[in-house]
Formats: C-alpha cells, structure tokens, sequence
C-alpha cells in the first residue's frame, strides 16, 4: 500500500471533528451559531428577552440560556432551535455554571443578591444563597466541591459548599468582579474586577491570595481597561483575558502572573470560548457587533464575524463533519 493511498483510507476511516460557536446577543434576544470552520454565521434563534450566560450540558444536547429580562433559564434543542421547556431561575439571571454531576445550575441573580441552585432534572429549585449585592459570575471546582459567586457591589468573592449549599468564605477583591475560574487542577480560583482593572488569583485549599494580575496597554487610557472574561489555553499555561472598552484581549503567564501580548479585537470585547481542537478563540464584541476570531498559536486576530445587536456569551458545541 502506497503511503499516499494510506493516508487517504485513514481520514476516510476518522471523522472529521468540526463544531460550532454559539453566541448570545443582548439587544437582539437571539442566539448566533458560527462554524468554526468557515466562519459563517449559519443560522440565528430567537430567545427570550436580553440574553446573556450560556451553556451546553456535557453531551452536548441541550444549550442553557439566560434570559435576564425574561427571569428565566431557557433550555433549548441545538439541533432545531426550539426551546424545550424553561427552568426557575430567580430575578435577572445573568451568568451562570453547570456543575460537573451535569444536573446542577448555580445561577447568579443580579437583582436579588442570591446565588440560586436548579435541578436540571426535577426542573426545581434545591436551594437559594444570599451572596453579596449584584451577584455576577459563577464557577464550580473540577470536584464539584466548591461554587463561587462574585458580588459586583460588595466586590466579594463567595466561597459556597455544595454539599450544604452554604457560605463557608468570603474573600475581598478589587471594584466590581465579573467572572470566575478555577484552574484545571482546582488548585487556584481566579477572580476578574473590572473597574479594579486587575485580576485576583487565590489558593483553593485556604483562599488565601497568592497575587494580582495587571495590565497596561499604550495608548489606552487606564479607565478602559477593564478584565471581563477569560478562558485558560488548554494547557493552563496562558490565560486570555477580554479587557472590555480596552478592545484588546491579553495573553497572560499562568505561572508569573505577567502579561506577554495584548491582541487587538472589536470594541468592548466581553467572553470568550474556544473551538472543538483549541485552535482558535472566538470573542464576543458587544459594542462593534461582532465576533473576533483569534489563530491561538500565532496569537493574532485573523476575522471578524458580524453577528447581533451586543453580543454577550459564548459556548462551544462539537458536531461532526
């Protein structure tokens, strides 16, 4: 058998992974779906009323939808666009996190100072927590051990046992956080506050902080730039950071803390996600109504992609080619 013939067989014999990026658009109550192959807005399904968090349940068959002005979490078929039911969700959801038993939501309710907790499940609510004032993001522990709310206003970090779905910790970070993440190995949880302009890492085991992260971009004045979302290189050893009205995304050293590169990207760039194979990221540009599409090795924008009126999440789901 030829080696040309062999390769061909092989890739006959393997499917090709594609997959799609899903995006929230705030002002049109629509969700956009990019392929991430062409990058092509494929098709567009309305929502409820200012869309926003996002997310896929682990297989991928159901996409989680918060409709803040609507009070409701929408759960809707990804194959055909229709919603299939609504979860209780409390006032203004805005973002939220699927535990890893891939049945738990912890919303945050913005207009409520609460954290509530749905089952996916019996469509109910198992718990509501009282958290700080203007509850923003969300995150869970790879264990599933810990949730975490940050408080816009009290400009807290809310440490939560999900096994009583209690308080256990509060830790202060700087003006106004918006979004959450544990490292791969939960070891760390990073905090971004947008106003503060920094990022707030911590150690999981005592919550102690372990240091800052700072950016400065020329030509930028210092009140524009402010770290929204963030997602960590599959690797986790860059992190990429949205840094909103700034409209660049920065490329910082998981372990030194410093940052190595801005990219620029659309105006008031606000989450991020990643393709199916992690080589490009996708980020959502509320301001400029678009999405920037960033190659990650070469970590440069590559295309812009119009979508709707103020994008605001993004999720991936992997399809098959």
């Amino acid at each position: 058998m030829t080696r040309t013939l062999a390769v061909l067989l092989l890739s006959v014999a393997l499917p090709v992974q594609a997959g799609e990026i899903w995006v929230t658009n705030e002002k049109d109550d629509t969700v956009s779906v990019i392929d991430v192959d062409t990058l092509e807005v494929t098709r567009t399904y309305e929502t409820g009323e200012r869309p926003r968090g996002i997310t896929f349940s682990k297989d991928f068959s159901r996409v989680y939808i918060c409709a803040s002005d609507s009070d409701t979490v929408q759960v809707m078929d990804p194959a055909t666009g229709e919603i299939l039911h609504e979860l209780p969700s409390g006032e203004d959801p805005e973002q939220f996190v699927l535990a890893p038993d891939d049945r738990h939501l912890y919303i945050a309710n913005e207009d409520d100072a609460v954290t509530t907790v749905v089952d996916t499940e019996t469509r109910s609510v198992v718990a509501q927590i009282n958290v700080g004032i203007e509850p923003e993001g969300m995150a869970v522990s790879p264990d599933g051990k810990i949730a975490i709310t940050t408080s816009e206003t009290t400009n807290m970090a809310h440490w939560i046992d999900t096994a009583t779905q209690s308080l256990f910790a509060n830790t202060l970070v700087d003006s106004r956080p918006r979004h959450a993440e544990f490292t791969a190995d939960g070891a760390q949880l990073w905090v971004s506050s947008e106003i503060g302009g920094t990022i707030t890492v911590f150690t999981t085991a005592d919550q102690a902080e372990v240091g800052k992260v700072r950016f400065e971009i020329t030509g930028v004045s210092a009140d524009l730039v402010q770290p929204v979302g963030f997602k960590f290189s599959p690797d986790g050893k860059k992190v990429f950071v949205a840094l909103g009205p700034a409209n660049h995304v920065a490329v910082v050293d998981a372990t030194t803390l410093a940052v190595e590169k801005y990219i620029l990207v659309g105006r008031r760039v606000w989450h991020m996600a990643f393709s199916p194979d992690n080589s490009k990221l996708f980020t959502t540009n509320g301001v400029s109504g678009d999405v920037t599409v960033i190659d990650v090795a070469s970590e440069e924008a590559v295309k812009s992609i119009k979508v709707g009126r103020f994008p605001w999440g993004a999720a991936m789901r992997p399809t098959k080619g």
